[in-house]
């Protein structure tokens, strides 16, 4: 593997990243007012904090070997964000690396900008082969390859402009009464500026951290047919181009009780989402991955899907890991130790088993990986990538209620945060609110809001919702389970111990699916295999895992 080099474009910091927001000017809404400047936006605060640690953690010392990564295509040290798989163990780091940063701070948005990417380089690697092109050679992989080494070496945050607006749901794209529901190619072959590419209009809603990235990445988000080949577009959009509109959402809870502190994480900590108009935005041809290749919309979506879901495992492990040792801290700051409470260890007990149980999935995934043959980027299962996401997207609602259940009602029954000052009621309330006498109360109290924030109130129920949506549906996550469950090699394995002889009859739909990672009886990518030797000792030792 190529080491760094001399020439290695040094990483941004998180101050870094906030000063490079300014050299954009986007055309964003929050509230009701056209935002002047996203870095000194108080809405957009605690997403631009959570972004900013995923640079800042790629500089410290013991956290640098798991954020960070070298690009094998270049030879360059590159953010883990931006990296692309190539093995099991580039897999099981960023599982590593999402569930660390996710820990801080709930959700940090980034690690999308991977999953895009790896995802758009193995569909222009398809894309260049069905063209007839060797891998590696053809132009559609050239331009991506390209875009990625530009991205890594200015250390890009990129958003994905995925979700469109939809509009009727029973009808497919190009049937919308309004084609603005779906993004669509408006015009091709148009030059601007001595520059050649396309014309592109419509709606893409909830897009991640969009006021805050430095670009967007348009992908279709459907399968699309030759009807819809004006919708199936790939390409990479400033935020500041002309005919971008974003319509965002403050990110978190910014500056409220900042005095007092009620909103002790999600006014530090929180994500924007944004609704993005595009009119009539003209992309040069270097910026498009594919226009109108509506044969691929298929893979890219579903490779998306499968990288994204099994980053999202690592992202509710840390969303996880806040909630255990919050529900611990307000046991003992209740006067119970959970380890002699059975009924309060039974329910920590729970809780720690839906957190690593979800990681556990995205574990495996890494592990029964399949390198795409097509690009060499590293493909997490897709049944064990959506077994973990279907998971979190149900068990959110009962990490809540466990958190709920150890903590008891005083995390909503609590006098506002302004009794704490009230010189008339604050003295009293410290004596008998007092639990623990080991605890002090300004604790007991500061972890309830801080339970209150993750769970009870708007923040908890954001992490409820975007934990059932994000990533798709749960409708979704069981049809892939569905399609890629080896259901065939259950069926055989019966009916060989009932003497009934199996036939391996491509025809019949109830063994088409055979074992995840097998093309054929020997198999093409076993656990064990020298592919996953590169994981670091590092990460066996890392906080993100173990909680330290």
């Amino acid at each position: 593997m190529p080491t760094a080099t001399a020439q290695d474009t040094p990483l941004m910091t998180g101050a870094d990243y906030r000063e490079s927001l300014r050299r954009y000017r986007p055309r964003v809404f929050v509230d009701g007012r056209q935002v002047d400047s996203v870095a000194d936006e108080r809405a957009f605060q605690p997403g631009i904090n959570a972004l900013a640690l995923t640079y800042d953690f790629a500089h410290e010392a013991r956290y640098a070997p798991i954020m960070t990564a070298l690009q094998h295509t270049s030879g360059k040290r590159v953010n883990r964000l931006t990296h692309i798989n190539t093995s099991a163990g580039d897999l099981l780091n960023k599982l590593e690396a999402v569930r660390l940063i996710c820990q801080e701070t709930g959700c940090a948005q980034r690690y999308l900008t991977q999953d895009a990417l790896n995802a758009i380089g193995q569909v222009s690697a398809r894309i260049d082969d069905a063209r007839g092109r060797a891998a590696g050679q053809g132009e559609a992989t050239g331009r991506w390859l390209d875009y990625l080494h530009r991205v890594q070496d200015e250390d890009l945050t990129l958003g994905v402009a995925m979700t469109d607006a939809k509009g009727d749901r029973s009808q497919r794209p190009h049937q919308q009464a309004n084609r603005d529901s779906y993004l669509h190619i408006v015009e091709r072959n148009v030059v601007q500026n001595g520059q050649r590419g396309i014309v592109i209009s419509g709606a893409k809603a909830i897009v991640t951290a969009a006021p805050y990235v430095h670009e967007l990445l348009v992908m279709p988000s459907r399968n699309m047919t030759e009807a819809d080949a004006d919708f199936a577009v790939c390409c990479a959009v400033p935020i500041d181009a002309p005919g971008l509109t974003i319509v965002a959402r403050p990110a978190g809870r910014p500056g409220e009780r900042l005095e007092h502190g009620d909103a002790l994480f999600s006014r530090k900590y929180g994500q924007s989402t944004g609704v993005c108009l595009f009119d009539r935005v003209f992309v040069p041809m270097e910026r498009v991955f594919y226009a109108g290749d509506w044969e691929h919309s298929g893979h890219l979506t579903y490779s998306y899907a499968t990288h994204h879901r099994h980053t999202c495992i690592a992202a509710r492990a840390g969303f996880g890991d806040l909630l255990i040792g919050a529900g611990a801290l307000m046991c003992e700051a209740n006067g119970f130790d959970p380890g002699a409470e059975s009924h309060l260890r039974e329910q920590m007990v729970e809780l720690i088993t839906i957190t690593e149980s979800v990681y556990a999935c995205g574990v495996a995934a890494s592990v029964y990986a399949k390198l795409d043959g097509h690009s060499g980027v590293m493909m997490p299962d897709p049944v064990f990538a959506n077994i973990g996401k279907l998971m979190l997207a149900t068990k959110i609602y009962d990490m809540h209620r466990i958190a709920h259940y150890v903590s008891g009602g005083l995390i909503v029954t609590l006098p506002g945060p302004d009794e704490d000052h009230n010189p008339e009621t604050a003295g009293k309330l410290s004596e008998v609110l007092r639990a623990n006498p080991d605890v002090p109360y300004e604790q007991r109290i500061e972890v309830a809001r801080f339970i209150e924030d993750l769970t009870a109130g708007y923040q908890g129920g954001w992490y409820s919702v975007i934990s059932l949506h994000g990533g798709g549906s749960p409708a979704a996550m069981k049809q892939e389970i569905w399609r890629n469950y080896p259901l065939g090699n259950k069926v055989e394995l019966v009916e060989r111990l009932l003497e009934r002889g199996v036939a391996h009859d491509p025809a019949r739909a109830i063994t088409r699916t055979r074992q995840p990672g097998q093309c054929c009886d020997a198999g093409c990518s076993t656990p064990g295999q020298p592919v996953m030797v590169d994981l670091p000792t590092v990460a066996a030792t890392l906080p993100s895992q173990r909680g330290a």
